[in-house]
């Protein structure tokens, strides 16, 4: 990924009391978050989240963050602070801890949970946990710690305050101002306050909800829609939601309970998280309304609701199998409804839609964000980010969480409060606090670091062009056979092309100006086979693209024998 700016160069030494932010996902884009704070020669990280692929992305699973500023570091690391249990914020983690596996977690209870059994899947051994609650108060090295509640998509989220020897930095993580939040846990207002009259140094606040006036809506407004929904259908319903959203899984549980219908999980992730939040008392289950996915089918199609995984039309989710028809037990029959309880994460529009015309064209209904209020966001519009600032009254404020359009707005409104230092910085771009003044202090080297299968950080960039190339242009293969005495064609060339209409006989005319070329090239002295290699491909690109107006990836072998 090229550097938004090349014009930052390395940071100079950080001078003594002064704070140091690294920046090195969540910055310009939403997912990947982690943010690293160095003070008096060690370092905090809060959150290591991974980022989900886009279509120009092709074959990538997952993308974390760039360990290189820190990877030599590690051993000053004092601990990994989990805000809540979202992949963007802890998907990360086994990739950072295959690096050091010791560094000490620091979470809520469903937080660790959550990350523990992804850390079992990745074979890790159990490192030092610290499990918090709001109001707990922790001190690791020259950290100190203070943990607020915030209300968020997922329970158990909390801000974190951090205090060093010379600054206070609050971090809200994810969080909004639900008044009325299923579970009770409203955001701590009066802590924020209480920290504000201390004097908060540095505000990091969540960014994605910056642009959309007014509050967000309370989770409560979405149980008379579900149940609107449940009522219109003598069918059977599936909800797609994410695998993570407690709240949202309850709210199906209780419809379904009053609309006597049963209720099966679908979709792997679905039933381990539901299962950890369910063990740990988060989630509260109704009697006799669950069986197992596979055994609904014995039940009448009017007393049958699925939830499942792939609310945003991943393309392995079950979901996206069922809008496939190859789901090896879940079938689309006319007259189902699919209920789509999430929003759309920017890049995954198309992956959604292409699922629900699969479902509609399968005979489906299919509610979603778009026709009904089936989904509320987990994160703070700007009334209430503005509501933040004046409670708060920050002296320097760090935007976070956002693509950059984000982090602009949520910088507007901390500046229409009176804060008069706003920092906009970007993946890589290095904060320092010093004197209590923030300011943009040089970059670090912060691409994106793609997991591909087995392989982390093996794929680059070229190889996705490589990729893309492939899947969009196709390829030509070129084999052409030199005599080593005569240095003349003596067999070829042989052309084979995949990902055109026309069959390889289309290629016959530019055989003769492939072996000119040769010729002409050994003639003038070039004897390398990689340079006579290029002349090919030279000569069959011009070909290509004035003939067939296309842009092929070009793989000449020349064979000397």
């Amino acid at each position: 990924m090229s550097h938004p700016h090349p014009e930052l160069s390395a940071p100079s030494e950080l001078p003594k009391g002064g704070l140091r932010i690294y920046p090195l996902g969540g910055l310009g884009e939403v997912g990947r978050n982690m943010t690293v704070l160095e003070y008096d020669g060690r370092l905090l990280i809060v959150d290591c989240g991974v980022l989900f692929p886009e279509e120009s992305h092709p074959g990538v699973d997952l993308i974390l963050p760039d360990f290189d500023a820190i990877r030599d570091r590690l051993d000053q690391v004092e601990a990994l602070v989990l805000t809540h249990g979202h992949e963007d914020h802890i998907g990360a983690t086994p990739y950072l801890l295959r690096e050091r596996g010791d560094i000490p977690l620091v979470g809520s209870e469903l937080t660790l949970a959550l990350l523990d059994s992804k850390l079992r899947e990745h074979r890790l051994k159990e490192t030092v946990h610290h499990k918090v609650k709001a109001g707990d108060r922790l001190t690791l090295g020259p950290y100190e710690l203070e943990f607020v509640a915030v209300n968020h998509s997922i329970p158990d989220a909390l801000a974190v305050a951090i205090r060093t020897g010379t600054s206070l930095v609050l971090h809200t993580g994810d969080f909004k101002m639900d008044q009325l939040p299923l579970d009770g846990r409203i955001t701590d207002l009066r802590a924020f306050a209480r920290l504000g009259e201390e004097g908060v140094d540095l505000f990091l606040t969540d960014s994605t909800n910056a642009e959309v006036p007014g509050f967000t809506t309370s989770e409560q407004n979405i149980a008379p829609v579900l149940d609107s929904v449940f009522s219109g259908s003598d069918q059977r319903i599936i909800v797609a939601c994410f695998a993570s959203h407690v709240h949202r899984v309850q709210q199906v549980l209780d419809t379904a309970v009053r609309h006597r219908r049963k209720v099966g999980y679908v979709g792997r992730s679905m039933v381990r998280n539901m299962g950890i939040a369910q063990d740990l008392g988060y989630l509260h289950v109704p009697p006799d309304v669950m069986v197992d996915a596979k055994d609904l089918a014995d039940l009448a199609p009017e007393r049958q609701v699925l939830i499942s995984t792939g609310s945003q039309g991943e393309p392995m989710s079950a979901l996206s199998r069922i809008a496939q028809r190859n789901h090896n037990f879940v079938h689309i029959e006319e007259g189902d409804t699919v209920i789509l309880a999430s929003s759309l994460i920017p890049g995954n529009e198309n992956a959604v839609y292409k699922v629900i015309n699969g479902l509609t064209r399968l005979g489906a209904k299919v509610v979603h964000k778009g026709n009904a209020l089936v989904h509320v966001s987990g994160h703070a519009s700007a009334g209430e980010l503005l509501y933040a600032y004046n409670v708060v009254r920050p002296r320097n404020v760090l935007p976070v969480h956002g693509e950059f359009r984000h982090m602009k707005a949520n910088a507007d409104l901390a500046r229409a409060t009176g804060v008069e230092n706003v920092v906009i910085a970007e993946d890589g771009v290095v904060v320092d606090l010093i004197e209590g003044v923030a300011s943009i202090a040089g970059k670090v080297d912060c691409g994106y670091v793609f997991v591909d299968g087995s392989n982390i950080g093996d794929i680059t960039e070229s190889d996705l062009k490589d990729r893309r190339i492939l899947g969009e242009e196709g390829f030509v293969s070129v084999i052409v056979v030199i005599d080593s005495v005569s240095g003349k064609v003596s067999s070829g060339p042989e052309i084979h092309a995949r990902g055109f209409a026309e069959d390889d006989k289309a290629f016959d005319d530019i055989k003769q100006p492939i072996i000119d070329a040769i010729d002409r090239a050994i003639r003038e002295g070039t004897d390398d086979t990689y340079q006579l290699q290029q002349v090919v491909r030279r000569v069959v690109g011009r070909w290509v693209n004035r003939e067939l107006r296309r842009r092929p990836m070009i793989i000449p072998v020349v064979i000397e024998a």
